[in-house]
């Protein structure tokens, strides 16, 4: 606690301030018994605030968090907004078909890609999404970066779940491999003139960088 406030209480009241659905708490579970990390409640009303903000069309998730995080983001993107979503474990994506499913959300709302992100990626078309969602191995997260910001169109928002590393990011001791890559994530997004960046600290850090229109 600092300076009276309790930041803590905060943090999990703002974490249970959007009551989740009985598809999304379902699909939590299957995500912990397949060890898949995904957005907090806190984090993923976020996500969802902001594809709705957008008027997300199109949308790309790197790392498929077994239905969670589509189902934030299909629940407040437009009408026929579809959401690809890449991850070389096929568990990951069957347990994804279940939770979309389970919340009614039309499988043709979504492409699940059962593939490296590394083949994928560099598939998709330049500038062609709204929203790109970085998640699943962080080890990973430096070498989808370039692609993830290239996939943006202007205006559009990247989005990193887990950027404070499991609460380590912040301690300059920490200097597992983990924490050094997403520590220097963050700081290569916020160094780049490309970039207006913010990190909010739902959930585990939810780094956000809207990319800027070119100047002419």
């Amino acid at each position: 606690m600092a300076g009276g406030v309790d930041y803590v209480a905060n943090w999990v009241f703002a974490e249970d301030f959007i009551p989740e659905s009985e598809a999304l708490t379902h699909a939590r579970s299957r995500a912990h018994e397949l060890g898949v990390s995904t957005p907090s409640p806190g984090a993923g009303a976020l996500l969802g605030v902001i594809a709705g903000a957008l008027k997300a069309g199109a949308a790309v998730e790197i790392g498929t968090s077994a239905g969670v995080a589509i189902i934030h983001l299909l629940s407040a993107m437009p009408p026929g907004g579809i959401v690809t979503s890449v991850d070389v474990e096929a568990e990951h994506q069957h347990a994804a078909r279940e939770a979309l499913m389970e919340a009614g959300i039309p499988l043709s709302q979504v492409r699940l890609i059962n593939s490296r992100p590394a083949e994928v990626l560099p598939r998709l078309a330049d500038g062609a999404y709204d929203l790109v969602l970085l998640g699943g191995n962080k080890l990973d997260f430096g070498d989808r970066l370039a692609d993830a910001v290239r996939l943006l169109r202007p205006g559009g928002v990247l989005a990193i779940d887990g950027a404070l590393a499991d609460g380590r990011v912040p301690d300059p001791a920490r200097r597992d491999p983990v924490t050094v890559t997403v520590r220097e994530v963050g700081r290569e997004l916020r160094e780049r003139e490309d970039l207006t960046v913010a990190l909010n600290a739902a959930g585990d850090g939810l780094l956000l960088a809207v990319k800027r229109p070119r100047t002419q």
